[in-house]
């Protein structure tokens, strides 16, 4: 990301270079004054993303996965510790099928930081998606300019299945954005070829390592390495066959130190891994084979994790994401498909940029649908297509308003307020969600309202902290006494895992593992799981007038079965 970023800046202090002698000026006031105001806009944008998350990484739950991944990654520090003596992470449920690099990482910065261990991970997550979005931004630059870039950066900003889900999915989101700087990485190495710049080549072999270190779907980075080479093949090897075969073993010589120094960190984050030169293929196979009783829901319909119908990713992807950021999808594969749709033949360069993009955003999906893996929870294991889709629509946004300026100068700037009008609207939704961002849905399905009880809604039981606040709001109401009494107990039941639950409740509210008999329910509405119980509605945490969940005291109803 370091890199990323140097790259970046360098081509911001290039495009903002002055057109005229303006040497008595401040270098402020030069910058400001530049040709291109883009890049500038795209800094100011990540720096309000940063700020974003310092003020809000404290407002999201503890999600149902999260402990047990820190448990991991306090084993893998074990593991090491002990001189790999404590073999315990071997024998914690499936996980050592995953890297541990984000989990071990937050063990040991827990140790030096005086954080919540859940709102570190928070923290540290938000961060990296921050990251994963500008190594999206700087790869749109890198193939169309500052405008495109810049694009890029607000689509994937204002998408909620990215911004939502980059406080919590703290497997996914480390993993999407590790993707996304070695994509960027990897077009630049591809534009060299068959002499790439070596600190290109070790940027590519740092974010695979970790990426690998996280989950070994990154070994779809690897798939990418000779789609990316013929695509930059000169173009008489088409008919040199042996001209070919000498360009794509150079290059792909040139990738071999990216290639040792992603396996080096991948084994040191992924101790499983270095157990055997095969087990990275094992453990993706074993992915394709989990059988687990998952349910999970697609339009109405319940389905087990290893029976969704094959469109269910793809579908997902289009009610989840921005309609602009679909829309620039499109049009940039349109435009490279059909370059005479543009004033001016779009160049080579640019089309077999955007074919490495778009071959990113879409084999994954491909494969999918093709091998009919299992999935649930809707985007959440494939969030990293994500930023190439976004780098697809930032290209795509971009090339549609230079080819409306062309033509007229205030066509183009209405585009650009009807782009701006769009994404401001996604903004505002987001706002008026949070902090249960990844929850939206958009007008495909009638957003939130439309998408409620019908498809995967709050699957994490994120709603935890504020139900935990209302029951605490409808006790001191009602029961004012009893409530204050820390030795009066409430036992509370909910669809979830404690960890979230544990550290929202005060001392008098207990965790229940029967809920029927439980005093209190708490439950998402998410696959229907809050009409398990009969009892009075007392607190909803609602948004957009969706109700995302409800408490529910099922006293007078525990009352009632006894009697009867």
């Amino acid at each position: 990301m370091i890199e990323v970023a140097r790259d970046l800046v360098g081509n911001i202090e290039r495009s903002l270079a002055p057109s005229g002698d303006r040497s008595g000026a401040p270098r402020g006031l030069r910058m400001i004054a530049g040709r291109d105001l883009y890049d500038l806009a795209s800094l100011v944008l990540l720096a309000i993303l940063a700020i974003l998350v310092l003020t809000t990484f404290r407002d999201y739950a503890v999600t149902n996965d999260e402990w047990i991944q820190h448990r991991y990654g306090e084993l893998i520090v074990a593991y090491y510790r002990s001189g790999f003596a404590d073999r315990s992470l071997f024998a914690l449920y499936n996980l050592y099928l995953y890297g541990g690099l984000f989990d071990s990482l937050a063990v040991l910065l827990g140790h030096i930081v005086s954080l919540d261990i859940f709102d570190l991970r928070h923290l540290m997550s938000a961060a990296i998606g921050v990251g994963g979005l500008g190594a999206a931004l700087a790869t749109a630059r890198l193939i169309a300019g500052p405008r495109a870039g810049f694009l890029t950066g607000v689509a994937l900003a204002v998408c909620g299945s990215w911004y939502g889900t980059m406080f919590h999915h703290t497997k996914d989101i480390p993993l999407a954005a590790a993707m996304a700087g070695a994509i960027y990485f990897l077009a630049q190495v591809a534009r060299d070829l068959p002499h790439p710049r070596l600190r290109h080549v070790i940027g590519f072999g740092v974010l695979t390592g970790a990426a690998l270190g996280v989950k070994v779907l990154a070994l779809l980075l690897v798939c990418y390495v000779p789609v990316a080479i013929a695509l930059n093949a000169p173009a008489h090897c088409v008919h040199a066959p042996r001209d070919a075969i000498s360009f794509m073993a150079t290059s792909l010589l040139r990738f071999m130190p990216a290639f040792l120094i992603a396996y080096a960190i991948m084994i040191v984050a992924w101790p499983w891994a270095a157990l055997a030169p095969l087990n990275p293929i094992r453990g993706l196979i074993s992915f394709g084979d989990f059988g687990y009783d998952i349910p999970t829901v697609l339009d109405g319909h319940i389905y087990r994790m290893a029976t969704v119908p094959r469109w269910y990713v793809p579908a997902y992807l289009l009610i989840k994401v921005p309609l602009l950021m679909l829309a620039g999808t499109a049009l940039a594969l349109l435009f490279v498909a059909v370059p005479a749709l543009t004033q001016e033949a779009v160049s080579g360069r640019r089309r077999r940029d955007v074919a490495l993009i778009a071959f990113a955003a879409f084999f994954p999906l491909l494969c999918e649908a093709i091998a009919h893996g299992p999935a649930f929870c809707g985007l959440r294991h494939f969030l990293f297509v994500l930023p190439p889709m976004a780098v697809l629509a930032g290209v795509g946004l971009d090339t549609v308003v230079a080819r409306a300026a062309a033509w007229h100068r205030p066509v183009a700037a209405a585009l650009l307020a009807v782009i701006a009008a769009g994404f401001s609207w996604n903004a505002l939704t987001l706002y008026r969600l949070h902090p249960y961002e990844y929850v939206v849905y958009n007008p495909l399905v009638g957003g939130l309202a439309g998408a409620s009880r019908l498809y995967a809604t709050d699957y994490w039981a994120t709603i935890m902290p504020e139900a935990v606040d209302g029951l605490e709001a409808y006790l001191a109401k009602t029961e004012p006494v009893a409530s204050r009494d820390a030795h009066h107990v409430y036992t509370v039941a909910f669809c979830g895992e404690r960890a979230a639950f544990l550290k929202k409740a005060r001392p008098h509210l207990h965790w229940a593992k029967v809920w029927e008999s439980a005093d209190f329910f708490i439950a998402p509405t998410h696959m229907n799981c809050d009409l398990n119980s009969r009892g009075k509605v007392v607190a909803t945490v609602k948004r957009l007038g969706v109700p995302l969940g409800y408490v529910k005291d099922q006293r007078m109803m525990i009352a009632l079965r006894r009697r009867g």
